[in-house]
This record gives structure tokens, sequence and C-alpha cells, in this order.
């Protein structure tokens, strides 16, 4: 009788260690599913890697998952469901007027909207809100290190986020005050002078501005779009919005309500798409565009005065459709001349430099398929191809400008010219969509693309189409396609 009450006692005490156990291993596969789910396959990695490192098991006895077998992991019915309940899924919306107060009101709730403009779909979100702002750098997997551009209607709504629009007492040095004066008048006579437009300025922050939007740099970036749109969206908002690309991190910008959808679909953001309203005959009655005109992003430009005299600088830091020479224009124009000096320093960066505008990373712009510039010396040839070449291009696609490789078109997969005659405009505006477009090519393993050679005198936008395909191939440039 005894040994039958302890064998009792064991099997009971041993149902409870079981229990117990399959209870802490189902915690451990709760907290990582959370993690998993969270966020696309590089991420959710990541996540099980910080999971794995941070949790010591309650029971010797317990292991943690591979991360092979957590993506195959059986799950009962209860569990499916829990999961699901946890992700969210990106909305389209129209652009009814209805549309546009929901959207309003969800971005003062701190939440995000993807809308178009002249340039490309950005990602947007109430710029004055620090978490709404942590928000988008987590659904693009974006590095704090690169900052945001925040969007408004009106020049003076620009004004009040820089610092030269601050008072400044009448006991502060005369030649400080003379210095913001004139940057400030500046910065007047460049937001009149472009702005709606695809002109963003960078200058000394307001104090006000969260540090998380400037990459802790004290610069702000700031620009007025000239897409209906946007415009409408900004005005319904009631606060200014700051959105990047809305596409993930390094990738290919989006010009298409598709595009943003492919990247950021598993994201909680609502998607202005206008082509949502063509059946119902609203895009015609509201003027708005369903593309993104431009195609590329606005040049930045950053206005800064030297520290002890009464000159600054104003350098343009990413090429886009307004070029140095216009803003020298306006400046003098009106008087401005003598006090500013225009250039370019466009940088090639790696993520983990703070930078005071976005767009200067090396890697930039990528298509999921391995990106390289061909060197000039190889191009517009079509002899002298090893057969180990010829293999290459047989699995390649080439993005081309001006027939620089149409050479090799026969040899290859796929092949596009952003503009046969070399148009900065039309290739321009066709160079997100063709680097996406080379990513759907069943059966390529590399994109090549030319080295844009340029005089000083080139169009503003022939500079930002070599500068996008430029940080699409971070910067490699091949002699060879072996």
């Amino acid at each position: 009788m005894i040994i039958g009450v302890n064998a009792i006692s064991f099997l009971r005490l041993l149902l409870l260690c079981m229990i117990g156990a399959i209870s802490a291993a189902f915690g451990y596969r709760s907290i990582i599913q959370q993690h998993l789910t969270f966020r696309g396959h590089h991420q959710r990695a990541l996540a099980f890697s910080a999971v794995a490192n941070s949790m010591t098991p309650p029971h010797s006895g317990e292991t943690i998952l591979a991360m092979s077998e957590v993506e195959d992991i059986g799950i009962t019915a209860n569990e499916e469901r829990s999961s699901a309940d946890m992700k969210t899924i990106a909305r389209m919306v129209s652009t009814t007027q209805s549309s546009f107060e929901q959207c309003g009101q969800r971005l003062r709730d701190g939440k995000l909207v993807s809308f178009p403009t002249e340039t490309v779909y950005g990602l947007g979100c109430h710029a004055l809100d620090q978490s709404a702002v942590q928000k988008v750098f987590d659904a693009k997997e974006r590095p704090l290190s690169d900052p945001l551009i925040v969007h408004v209607t009106k020049s003076e709504d620009a004004l009040e986020l820089w610092d030269a629009s601050t008072s400044m007492s009448r006991s502060e040095i005369s030649n400080q005050a003379q210095q913001q004066e004139i940057e400030k008048k500046a910065l007047n006579v460049l937001t009149e002078a472009f702005f709606p437009g695809p002109l963003t300025l960078v200058a000394r922050a307001h104090p006000s501005i969260p540090q998380i939007l400037m990459a802790n740099t004290g610069f702000v970036a700031c620009r007025s779009p000239s897409h209906p749109i946007a415009r409408a969206l900004i005005s319904a908002a009631k606060v200014p919005i700051a959105a990047p690309s809305a596409n993930k991190f390094g990738h290919v910008s989006p010009t298409l309500a598709e595009h943003v959808m492919d990247d950021l679909g598993q994201e909680d953001v609502w998607i202005i798409d206008p082509t949502l309203d063509a059946a119902e005959g609203t895009k015609e009655q509201q003027g708005h565009s369903p593309v993104c005109q431009v195609g590329v992003e606005s040049t930045v430009a950053k206005v800064e005065m030297s520290n002890e005299q009464t000159k600054g600088s104003i350098t343009i830091l990413r090429h886009g459709a307004i070029s140095s020479s216009s803003i020298r224009e306006a400046l003098a124009k009106n008087g401005l001349s003598d006090y500013f000096e225009v250039s370019d320093s466009v940088r090639f960066t790696s993520e983990k430099v703070s930078n005071v505008a976005p767009g200067q990373t090396i890697k930039h712009y990528s298509p999921n398929v391995p990106c390289f510039m061909v060197d000039a010396s190889r191009q517009c040839q079509q002899n002298g191809l090893s057969q180990e070449e010829k293999a290459i291009l047989a699995q390649s696609v080439i993005i081309d400008y001006g027939k620089r490789l149409s050479g090799y078109q026969q040899h290859v997969l796929a092949y596009r010219d952003l503009s046969v005659e070399g148009d900065a405009s039309m290739a321009a505006s066709s160079v997100f969509e063709t680097l996406r477009w080379s990513e759907r090519i069943q059966g390529a393993n590399r994109v090549f693309v030319p080295d844009i050679i340029l005089a000083n005198n080139e169009d503003a936008l022939d500079l930002a189409v070599k500068d996008k395909l430029t940080r699409a191939a971070s910067a490699v440039i091949v002699n060879t396609f072996a």
C-alpha cells in the first residue's frame, strides 16, 4: 500500500513537472512569435537573437529553438488566431473628402499614412510626435542616423521649424543677430522661389523640434510638396508631416501605391491610392494625379552661416530636379549672391554616420538583385565577350540610359532603356519603377547599369539619375561581366 501511494505521488509529481515544462516552452514560443511577427525576415532573426540572448530557461532541460525551427514551428488553432490578431495589414484608401478627414485624424493620433508627392510616395507621421516618428523608423527598418524630412503647405510653416525664425534679445551680439537676419532672408527667398516643389531645405532647427527627426544633428529638413494629394493630406492633418520614402530602408523608392504595399503590406499604414477613384470619376473632378511626376526625390540643400562672419554657404547634399544654378539665380535676384557660396557636396556614407539630410548612404535605392555599374570602357561594345561573360549576361538584366549598353541587349534576359534619347526628365520619372521591374525578371541574378560620365554643365535631373543608379549599385563599378 505504501509503495502504491508513493508511486501515485511520484506520477503526480512527474505530471506536474511535465505540465510546467510544456507551459514554459509555450511561454518561450509565445514571446518568440511576438517578435517574429513584428517585421521582415532580417528583423525577425535579430529579434529572435535578442530573445535568446536575454532569457535564461527556468529549467535546465529546456532548449531555445533554433531559428530554422522557429520558422517551421507548428502551432495550434488558438495560437494561430492569436498570431493573426497581432498582425496589422496595410490598407488602401481613396482620395475622397471622407478619406482625407480620416487620414488626417489618423496622423493626429500618432499613426502612419502613405501618400504620393510629385517626387515619390512618402510614409507620413505627425512630425512633432516623437512616438509617431519612431513608428516610421520601425516600419522602414531605418537607422536613426538617417533623418526625416518635414512636409508643410506654407512657407511660414517651414520658417517656424528653423532657428533663424527665433526672435533674438537686444543683449545678444549684433554680429550674431545680423547673421540670423541674413539666414532668415535666404530661407525666405528660397521658400518663395521653390515652394511648393521638389526642393528640401536644411537649416539649424528650432529648439522645439524632436531630436529623433534630425539624427541628433541639430539641423532639420523641410519642404512643401506640390502634389495636390499631399497638400490635401497636410491640410486635413492640421500638423506638419514627417515623411521619408515609403519603402523598406535601402530598397528602391516607391512611385506607385502597389510599390508601398509590396514593401509595407505588413505594417499598420493606410496607403492613399488615387486609382481607386477612377471608377467613381472623382479623380478627374479633384484634379489628383495618380503618379509621382518627377519620379526621383527632391533636391536637398543645406543653408548655414559661418561662425564669425556675415557670410554663409548653401550646399547641395542630394541631387534632384532643382539645380544649384537655379538656387544661385534666386539668390542673385534678391541681392544675396555676395553672402552665400553655392556648392555641391554629395556624400556616400555608411549607415552608422549621422547625416543632416536623407539619401546619403552608399547603398540606397537598391533592387533585391545584386546591381553593378559598367565602366565607360566597356560601354557601347558588343565584341570581345568571353564565354563566361556571355553565360552571366544570359542570367542578367540591363537598365540602360542613352543606349550606352545597347550593344549587349541581345545577350541578356531583359533590357530596358530609361531614355534612348538621353532625356533626363523621362529617365528620372521612370528610374525607380525600372529598378523595381528588374526585380521581377525571373531567373535574373544580376542587374547592370551604366556608369554615367557627365560634363560640368549637365542638367540637374541627369545628376539625379546618375546618383540613383550609383547608389543602387553601392557605387561598385566593374569592367568585366564575369
